[in-house]
């Protein structure tokens, strides 16, 4: 469950490290962002030379959320860290996902991302 002003992990290589939520997109009252949600960011720290540079405003999905998960089945998914993907359009901007990514993510249409990741849970 990220919100406004959440400081995140990115889980891909655009070069991006930390970015920072600043608006969860899906209605004027959108409060908060749960796996699969698109997300407009603002890059916070990033490393030199590569794709995505510090300021720069991006949208991304969330991958990884530390809030309990609740899947259709009733089980519970819960990870370690908050991490989003960087999109360009609908795919991802960068070339390989690090970390585990979870089955709902291929299921929200976000297909390419989950046959890039190293671990679908």
């Amino acid at each position: 469950m990220l919100q406004l002003r959440s400081i995140v992990n990115v889980a891909d290589n655009t070069g991006a490290k930390k970015v920072g939520v600043f608006k969860v997109l899906g209605g004027s009252k959108r409060r908060y962002a749960e796996l699969g949600d698109i997300v407009v960011v603002s890059v916070k720290v990033a490393e030199p030379r590569k794709a995505v540079k510090k300021k720069d405003v991006l949208r991304a999905v969330v991958v990884r959320q530390r809030k309990a998960f609740r899947r259709k089945d009733g089980t519970y998914i819960r990870f370690d860290d908050n991490a989003v993907v960087i999109l360009d359009g609908k795919e991802p901007k960068g070339g390989r996902i690090f970390g585990p990514i979870p089955r709902e993510i291929k299921e929200r249409g976000f297909a390419t991302i989950a046959s890039l990741a190293e671990e679908v849970v």
